[in-house]
């Protein structure tokens, strides 16, 4: 199973950007799906999740509003769209894919099995 990143890149302050992940090896159906990401210096941390139907999405309050999860089962992508981009939202970006579980295990990272390579996204004027 690969996951392959894209879409980062180097943006201004309140603009946006959309990241794509491409899985293969693996259909996203009956999968959960999620976005993390690791800032300069920091630990990696969640960003967002959603099962394969969309039937639930989960946020981090830090980018609630501004940022949304998506896919498209059948070319087997996941989507981050990132509005209202801040500076503090400069990080290596990840997609990850695993198994269903509870809402409360989605934001956490062991729920993951497959990881994808980062893509760099970088909010500066």
């Amino acid at each position: 199973v690969q996951l392959q990143a894209s879409g980062g890149g180097l943006v201004q302050p309140g603009g946006s950007l959309r990241l794509s992940c491409t899985t293969s090896g693996r259909t996203l159906r009956n999968s959960n799906m999620a976005w993390f990401r690791q800032p300069p210096g920091k630990e990696r941390e969640f960003v967002a999740a959603r099962t394969w139907n969309g039937a639930r999405t989960l946020y981090a309050d830090a980018v609630k509003g501004r940022f949304t999860i998506s896919s498209d089962n059948a070319k087997n992508t996941v989507y981050l769209q990132m509005n209202s981009l801040k500076p503090e939202d400069t990080a290596v970006y990840y997609c990850a894919v695993g198994r269903v579980v509870i809402l409360s295990a989605m934001s956490l990272d062991h729920s993951y099995d497959y990881w994808g390579q980062g893509t760099q996204v970088t909010v500066s004027s």
